[in-house]
């Protein structure tokens, strides 16, 4: 059974920039993130990130799983790559979401982006938009949770969550093209 993802309804959204110290065309984010080692995705936002991994689905299409917690809430993240490129992940999820109340799903876009400051730094952006789906309406109606009640707290962690990663995953990306500098060179 398909998912119902209720794109009209806005979960949390939350986006956050970092300097880079590298030059735009030696950053490459899909690199990066489709060969993340697991102790570094844990380095990226201790102690939320659990471990990662990357695959791909039954039509061939990158994906990037992540476990992480998202205040109180055990996220496993399906990240397809719908974007895949040096300056430009779009990944989108239908994720998992486990709570002291049970198990339910959101959807997630995860868009990681970099844009040129001048010749020798770039601006890394780490942008998390979630959506409910009709199975979570229907689980927090079960729990007499409202809507305006579940969005508050996912904007409230799932905010905090990103401004944590977010320079960490600038430092990692940096560290990257940093090493593949250094091999090209």
């Amino acid at each position: 059974m398909a998912d119902i993802i209720l794109t009209d309804k806005l979960l949390s959204s939350s986006a956050y920039s970092h300097i880079m110290n590298v030059p735009l065309a030696q950053v490459d984010i899909a690199a990066w993130l489709f060969a993340l080692p697991e102790p570094e995705y844990q380095r990226c936002c201790p102690p939320d990130h659990i471990t990662c991994a990357s695959t791909t689905n039954d039509e061939g299409q990158q994906m990037s799983i992540n476990v992480e917690m998202i205040g109180k809430t055990l996220m496993i993240q399906h990240n397809v790559a719908q974007t895949a490129t040096p300056t430009l992940c779009r990944m989108v999820a239908t994720s998992d979401a486990f709570s002291a109340n049970g198990r339910t799903r959101v959807q997630v876009i995860w868009t990681l982006s970099a844009k040129a400051i001048d010749e020798k730094t770039c601006e890394y952006t780490n942008s998390v938009v979630a959506h409910p789906t009709q199975e979570f309406m229907d689980f927090i109606a079960k729990h007499n949770i409202t809507f305006e009640e579940a969005a508050a707290g996912r904007q409230h962690d799932g905010g905090d969550h990103n401004r944590r990663e977010t320079p960490l995953f600038a430092a990692s990306i940096e560290r990257a093209a940093m090493r593949r500098k250094t091999r090209s060179a």
